[in-house]
């Protein structure tokens, strides 16, 4: 398992007329949690795109169980239960404090330029395999 912690910030422009965070607004937060649990074992987007790989979601899926508000600091608990082949899977939560805000998950495939499905390129099959260890 490989998991990861990054922090956000509520920023006015989230919120709706309730005042609470509008609920697409927690997407971009799982890609934050997502990117920060890749680059910190070593497998950065830019270089995956750089050598002609894409993630595309495949699946998303969010489940809101209490609501956030203007200025909370937030922690995104990001994870990766099992070693990815050709797909990998992030499970996401949302809390503030220790209260669990939201769950959810995305599904992504490996795919080259034309959007072809591929395995991940060598150097990070091993960055994630070491991560696995």
């Amino acid at each position: 398992m490989i998991q990861s912690r990054a922090q956000v910030t509520v920023r006015y422009a989230e919120t709706d007329m309730m005042g609470i965070v509008y609920h697409a607004n927690y997407l971009p937060w799982f890609e934050v949690g997502r990117t920060t649990l890749l680059k910190e074992i070593g497998v950065s987007y830019r270089k995956l795109e750089e050598e002609g790989f894409r993630l595309p979601v495949l699946e998303v899926a969010a489940k809101f169980l209490r609501p956030a508000v203007y200025d909370d600091t937030l922690e995104v608990t990001s994870t990766v239960r099992e070693r990815p082949l050709l797909r990998i899977r992030i499970e996401y939560e949302v809390r503030r404090g220790e209260e669990l805000l939201a769950t959810g998950s995305t599904l992504h495939a490996f795919v080259d330029r034309e959007g072809r499905p591929v395995r991940p390129p060598p150097w990070a099959a091993e960055m994630l395999n070491k991560a696995f260890a």
